[in-house]
Formats: structure tokens, C-alpha cells, sequence
């Protein structure tokens, strides 16, 4: 799968300069992303590195290896058909795992008894995501649900995601993306005559709170925002309630007043913090910045109510 630890190889290269992306999770049946029952495609690579991010896995644009050490019987097998050397046996299960010497070729996952290991990243054509998308057409009909492509960031695999929105469309699917909004215009340029209904992540008003909690400049995200507003596409605004993090009374009332300036169609959907990527967090062997951070129902209260007293609709 690899040449060396993070360097795609030929055969990927080959397959990425067409019109193949790497895909970590398609979801069947998701109710959360877009209106109806829906097929979600999630991508690798973001720009973004947020502090509670849930999808960890997302964020290299390079397949990973995922190790769940509590599952491992120290069985040792991913030892002996590991060629970088990258596994060894210590004092007792689990195995160790050097992830600077894996090549994330799969050849322990195969010979993996307990299912602890998984690779994040597959390369896909579009005509090979359409064809698991298609199996649930009759609930897409039902439901007026469709298809959405996620991360990672989309726009990150623009031709890609371009690639597989326009067979959805020829399908008569409905489209969803859902985007950080971190790109340049012009790839929502591409994607606006495509895509149905736009997904898109507020996390932060204040330039530097957003840099500190993301690591990258909010401005394109806000610009791109107001360019969507104003091009009257149908746009559901994302906003994440972290506590201490953008639950203070001043970011909140910020989010509320510049979301209040995109016109009257604006809905706005607030979203909970969650400690459900822990686990992932885990198996990448990283530390999950925001671990003891607890969820908080009054944050998330209070962020309906600032938002609805600025006259926005909430979903």
C-alpha cells in the first residue's frame, strides 16, 4: 500500500491522479447527515486540526493503521509476517507498535485473530462508491434522502468529490457536502451546480480563538460563508458547543450575530460535544487534547437559546 511510512505508492499515485479518492467510512443508513436515510462518504485529509475532532482518522491524507491494544492476545502473528520490523513483543500483551517504521501494508490485520488492527484509507473510484450508494435507493426514494460526501474535508478531493456528485446527480440522488469551508472559492465554484444542500462547520467568529482551537485562519471560512449565503444555495450551518472552548457568552453572542447578517434563510444546527472519537484517538496512538473535557448540556442550551434570540432558525 505504501513505499515508505506516509508516501503513497505508485499504484495509489496512479489511481489518485484519476478520478480515485481515499476513502476511510462509507456509512449506510446515517439520519444526521442531510435530510431522509442517507449513504455517507467520509474522506481523508483535513486542513483543519480541531481540538475535538471525533473523526481523528480524518485528518492525514495518507491510509493509517488503527491498533486497539485492549483487544490483542499477544499471539504474536503480526510479528512474524511484519517486514519493516515495526512490531515487537514485549513484557506482555499487547505488542508494540513503532509507528514510524509501519508501512501500513495490511499484512497484520490479515493474520489478526482478535480484529485489533484496521487500516483508515482505501483508495475508491467514484464508480465503485456510486455502485454501495445504489443498494439503498429505494430508502433514498422513501426517505428523500441521498447521498454525502464528509471527511476530512471533500474539497481536499475536489476532483473527486466533484467525480462522484456528478454521478449522484446523473442517479437523480439528492447531494449533500459537508465542509469546513477552509478553500478557495472557486472549489465551491465547482461544487455549487452539484451539490443540493451544503453542510457547513461554524466553529469560531473570533480570528483568534478559531486559530488556537483549529490551526488555520478563519477568514476564508467566513468569506466562503458569506459567498454561499449570497449565491442562494441551500446552506445548514454547523455550530459545535465545546465547553471552554467557544461556550463563552462573547463567541457565542459573535456566532450569532454573524450568522444573523447571512440573510433570513439561515438554519443553524448546534451540536453537542461528544467523547466518542476517544477510542480512535487510541488506536493512532495520540492523545486526545480534550479528555477531560465533559459534555455540558447547559452550553449547548445556552448556545439554542443566543442564537435564537438573534431571530436564526434552529434544526
Amino acid at each position: 500500500m505504501k513505499d515508505t511510512a506516509g508516501a503513497p505508492s505508485r499504484t495509489e499515485r496512479s489511481r489518485s491522479a484519476s478520478t480515485a479518492g481515499l476513502v476511510f467510512n462509507i456509512q449506510r443508513f446515517c439520519i444526521h447527515d442531510g435530510p431522509g436515510i442517507r449513504t455517507t462518504v467520509f474522506l481523508k485529509g483535513c486542513p483543519l486540526n480541531c481540538l475535538w475532532c471525533h473523526n481523528p482518522e480524518s485528518q492525514s491524507p495518507y491510509p493509517e493503521l488503527l491498533f486497539y491494544s485492549d483487544r490483542c492476545t499477544g499471539c504474536a502473528r503480526c510479528i512474524r509476517v511484519c517486514t519493516g520490523s515495526a512490531v515487537s513483543m514485549q513484557n506482555a500483551p499487547p505488542v508494540h507498535l513503532n509507528r514510524e517504521l509501519c508501512r501500513t501494508c495490511g499484512a497484520c490485520i490479515e493474520v489478526c485473530p482478535a480484529e485489533a488492527r484496521a487500516v483508515s484509507g482505501r483508495w475508491m473510484t467514484a464508480e465503485e462508491v456510486m455502485a454501495v450508494a445504489e443498494r439503498d435507493r429505494r430508502y433514498y426514494n422513501a426517505s428523500g434522502g441521498g447521498i454525502t460526501i464528509s471527511g476530512g474535508e471533500p474539497t481536499l478531493q475536489l476532483d473527486f468529490t466533484e467525480a462522484v456528485l456528478k454521478l449522484a446527480k446523473s442517479a437523480g440522488l439528492h447531494t449533500c457536502v459537508d465542509t469546513c469551508g477552509f478553500a478557495r472559492w472557486n472549489a465551491f465554484e465547482r461544487l455549487l451546480p452539484l451539490t443540493n444542500l451544503f453542510l457547513y462547520d461554524l466553529k469560531a467568529v473570533s480570528p483568534e480563538l478559531h486559530l488556537s482551537a483549529t490551526g488555520v485562519d478563519n477568514r476564508p471560512i467566513l468569506d466562503n460563508a458569506r459567498r454561499l449565503a449570497a449565491s442562494g444555495a441551500e446552506v445548514l450551518f454547523r455550530v459545535p458547543v465545546i465547553p471552554g472552548i467557544n461556550d463563552s457568552p462573547e463567541e457565542l453572542q459573535a456566532i450569532a450575530a454573524f450568522l444573523a447578517d447571512l440573510g433570513d434563510r439561515v438554519q443553524v444546527e448546534v451540536m453537542p460535544f461528544h467523547h466518542l472519537g476517544l477510542n480512535k484517538y487510541r488506536a493512532l496512538g495520540r492523545n486526545y487534547p480534550l479528555e477531560n473535557t465533559q459534555p455540558s448540556e447547559q452550553s449547548t442550551e445556552t448556545a439554542k437559546q443566543v442564537l435564537s434570540a438573534a431571530g436564526i432558525k434552529l434544526v
